[in-house]
């Protein structure tokens, strides 16, 4: 169990977590508590941090729905730092990737409204064009095309396995995945986010006659 008097807090009244999947040992992200935070964390059983930019707690998932439903939480041997176990519900970085700790990109006290599908896209298109050793999305572009499709195959199977389960937790876990080696994809391929926004613009009633047609 842990014991809070124990911990060392640093001049700021603040302790480093990291955040950690449960189930596959993957490292999400690198926070910072108080002991506010951590109380609430301990009470709702889900991660609070305090936000050293806003200078306020934030309760992960409340704004995204990306809750991290906590394990456990233990302190190292110097007890000058937190290691939280949790099952996510969702991406852990607000620029989508599962972990801040992705090669795409690594970053702490997340701030969940800056996300967008275009941030994501021209980072993932960075390590394209600037490649970055050990870095899995530089790995993907350089195996090429058929590595790239067998993600994508693989993901959508992961994808239809949760839903057919119910589980939305893992849904959304796998959905996340899908949607960052399609992009993987859609850069390969030369496709912008453009060309999709405006294909599906394009897409009304004759459009779906169309599908319903190649269909039957």
């Amino acid at each position: 169990m842990l014991e809070i008097s124990k911990l060392k807090f640093d001049e700021k009244g603040l302790i480093p977590a990291i955040v950690y999947d449960n189930k596959t040992g993957k490292v999400l992200t690198l926070a910072y508590m108080n002991e506010e935070s951590l109380n609430i964390s301990i009470q709702k059983k889900l991660t609070c941090f305090f936000s050293r930019s806003r200078n306020e707690l934030w309760l992960k998932g409340e704004t995204s729905g990306n809750y991290q439903h906590i394990v456990s939480i233990t302190a190292d041997c110097d007890y000058d730092a937190l290691l939280v176990a949790v099952n996510p519900e969702g991406p852990a970085c607000h620029k989508g990737t599962i972990s801040c700790f992705n090669d795409l990109v690594f970053c702490d006290d997340t701030d969940e409204s800056e996300f967008s599908y275009e941030g994501l896209y021209n980072l993932i298109k960075g390590r394209k064009t600037e490649k970055k050793e050990g870095s899995y999305t530089t790995y993907l572009f350089e195996k090429g095309l058929d590595k790239i499709l067998k993600k994508i195959g693989e993901e959508s199977t992961e994808v239809i396995i949760a839903a057919k389960a119910e589980d939305k937790r893992e849904t959304v876990y796998e959905i996340a995945d899908l949607c960052y080696h399609v992009m993987v994809l859609m850069i390969e391929a030369g496709i912008s986010l453009d060309d999709i926004k405006d294909e599906l613009a394009s897409r009304h009633v004759i459009d779906k006659k169309i599908k319903q047609e190649k269909m039957t």
